[in-house]
């Protein structure tokens, strides 16, 4: 059973810096897509940052230029940096796995 844990989410203030991190376990990590999420209250789930079993990535355009998605296969970790976070950056951010798994989310808020 695939399992999602995310962790590394808090309160940060404008300008600053956080670290996602979302442990697997149940799967062959290494040959699955990985991704970040995120939903805003009141708003849909949006895709943040993806990275490809080889290791390509891509992001969402306000994202571009401050988050970086890596991977760590032999852990089993994915990562979300996230620099430079503005107010709108606020949602519960969420580690997917081939599109269908998910985790339980964690909240990150961007307030002075």
């Amino acid at each position: 059973q695939v399992q999602l844990v995310e962790s590394g989410g808090g309160l940060v203030q404008p300008g600053g810096s956080l670290r996602l991190a979302c442990a697997a376990s149940g799967t062959i990590f290494s040959s699955s897509g990985m991704g970040w999420y995120r939903q805003a209250p009141g708003k849909e789930r949006q895709w943040v940052a993806r990275i490809t079993s080889g290791g390509h990535t891509m992001y969402v355009d306000s994202a571009k230029g401050r988050f970086t998605i890596s991977r760590d296969n032999a852990k089993k970790m994915l990562y979300l940096q996230m620099n430079n976070l503005k107010p709108e950056d606020t949602a519960v951010y969420y580690c997917n796995l081939d599109v269908i798994h998910w985790g339980q989310g964690t909240q990150v808020i961007v307030s002075s």
